[in-house]
């Protein structure tokens, strides 16, 4: 990451974010990630204070203007303790299971305001020689390409572990600004904001005026007048779009990414397209399952956009946008579906949605701060439902990163959950895997984990469709053929008591748009919030 100067004021979007947050309803982006071997506390504690001056806002909190008048400013904690930041754990059973539960806890906790708005969890005691890191940041600090430009300063590419410094750094803390300068500094810099929203407000529209002029003839009048309705339309509410309570719940799966890849070049479609109809079907397969009907009903789901343009992905703060991808939820073959899906986002791009809610999101942003803190946590009760939920989907390296020479094999994203989206979505690529993680409340989705199994069933069936085989069938049947082979070998028992080993035939894939029967629904009782999971508490080391 490039040690740039940072701005010391916070954004308009970033102090929205700030502002909708609430006691039980943190606002945070997060990831659980997972490492080869066993990593100490101390030597983590080490490596992260060896980072630290790559990202000084780490070393800062956020401070409001005096009574309110201006955007909050980033200022350095003169009681900073990393030791604050970064902590342990230990499970009592290392599993999966008890890692999503203790990761659910830790999501629905709000970070203290009074120091810098992130912490790391070390999880040790994990099955299998693993050790876990817990990463949380808050919204208004970074969003989720801001969040894997972070993750890139800190981790190393390297398997070679580096030397540790033996001496502990002291960091300098400039003294705290005098109150009267801070709220000369604020009136200065949020009137700055204010016209530089205006004057940038009036370029985006005469930009998208140009765009339109230039891009009209791309626009069918058809295709509008076919879409139309369902964008303006009202969101229909699902059966998780209820008012958030609280506990939360978090579930998570992967699918690998070269076959997501090579169903976009077999179907002609983005990769965000992929994981967008992999998302419709697995929510329609969810409510299906719980008896909901699905016919005439639109899902829509708010897709943020990255606004960086050519600007560097390590650059903090929010600098997204949001879309409304409506899709029809009852459309069953995969690739019926997947044309439905690029079909919108592409109008969508072509009438260039991302930039006018942009536009209207600046918009927002022109109300005092003082009524942005006074409205923030009254709108997120409110029971209006813009959207079904939010899918956000960020790419991250396609190579291996290290901690301390500890290979990290997994990294499973995070993004809160409020309002009366009560589950959310996020997928973050690393390595040559689309990591799915699912965000939710206990009321709304007790189950929520059976969306990782439905994610692999849809995954499977738009494979089939598109004439792409995924390759944990290919390592089943090597598997299978391995364990025939041995057990003939080390056994002398005769032929008749030993089974001939099942042998799959091989397809070949080819380009196919035949329609695959969609999964029966079942009716399945749900859980009550209240039941115990599978799952024990943790123990908390000091």
């Amino acid at each position: 990451m490039q040690n740039h100067k940072q701005s010391d004021r916070l954004s308009w979007g970033d102090t929205v974010f700030l502002h909708l947050e609430r006691e039980g309803m943190p606002l945070n982006v997060a990831s659980i990630c997972l490492f080869e071997g066993e990593i100490s506390l101390e030597d983590c504690v080490q490596f992260i204070e060896s980072k630290l001056p790559l990202v000084p806002r780490y070393l800062k909190r956020v401070v409001s203007a005096p009574f309110g008048l201006g955007l909050p400013s980033w200022e350095y904690d003169a009681e900073f303790d990393l030791r604050r930041h970064v902590r342990e754990v230990t499970l009592n059973h290392g599993t999966d299971a008890e890692l999503k539960t203790f990761a659910g806890k830790l999501f629905g906790a709000v970070m203290d305001r009074q120091h810098p708005l992130w912490d790391i969890t070390v999880v040790r005691g994990l099955k299998g020689n693993r050790t876990g890191l817990i990463i949380r940041l808050h919204h208004c600090m970074a969003d989720g390409i801001a969040g894997v430009g972070i993750m890139n300063a800190l981790l190393d590419t390297s398997p070679e572990a580096p030397r540790l410094p033996k001496k502990k750094i002291k960091f300098h803390v400039p003294p705290p600004r005098d109150p009267l300068a801070s709220l000369t500094a604020g009136f200065v810099d949020s009137y700055s904001d204010f016209v530089k929203r205006i004057l940038s407000g009036m370029a985006d529209l005469l930009s998208m005026a140009e765009r339109a002029a230039a891009n009209g003839r791309n626009v069918d009048t058809g295709e509008f007048a076919s879409l139309f309705p369902e964008i303006t339309a009202f969101t229909e509410r699902l059966r998780f779009n209820v008012l958030y309570k609280g506990p939360q719940k978090f579930a998570c799966t992967e699918i690998p990414l070269a076959e997501v890849k090579a169903i976009r070049q077999e179907c002609g479609a983005s990769v965000n397209d992929v994981i967008l109809a992999i998302v419709t079907a697995t929510i329609r397969r969810y409510c299906e399952l719980h008896g909901d009907p699905v016919k005439g009903k639109l899902l829509r789901i708010m897709v943020p956009v990255n606004l960086r343009g050519d600007g560097s992905p390590s650059e903090l703060g929010n600098r997204i946008s949001l879309v409304p991808v409506t899709i029809p939820l009852d459309i069953r073959p995969p690739l019926k579906l997947l044309a439905a899906v690029h079909k919108r986002t592409e109008f969508l791009k072509r009438v260039h949605a991302a930039e006018l809610v942009s536009l209207a999101g600046g918009l927002i942003g022109m109300f005092p701060t003082s009524v942005q803190g006074l409205a923030g946590p009254l709108a997120s009760q409110l029971p209006i439902t813009p959207f079904n939920l939010v899918c956000t989907n960020v790419p991250g390296p396609q190579f291996p990163l290290y901690l301390l020479g500890h290979k990290m094999t997994h990294c499973y994203p995070y993004v809160p959950v409020g309002g009366e989206m009560a589950v959310n979505c996020a997928i973050l690529s690393y390595n040559g895997m689309a990591y799915f993680g699912f965000s939710g409340d206990v009321h709304a989705a007790p189950d929520l984990r059976r969306l990782e199994e439905l994610v692999k069933q849809t995954f499977t069936e738009l494979c089939d469709a598109a004439g792409i085989r995924p390759p944990q069938k290919k390592r089943v049947r090597r598997r299978r053929q391995a364990v025939s082979v041995s057990s003939a070998s080390a056994k002398s028992a005769p032929a008749k008591s030993a089974p001939a080993p099942v042998r799959t035939p091989v397809r070949t894939p080819v380009r196919t748009t035949a329609r695959v029967s969609p999964l029966k629904a079942k009716r399945v009782p749900e859980p009550s919030p209240t039941e115990p999971e599978n799952a024990p508490t943790e123990r908390i080391v000091a």
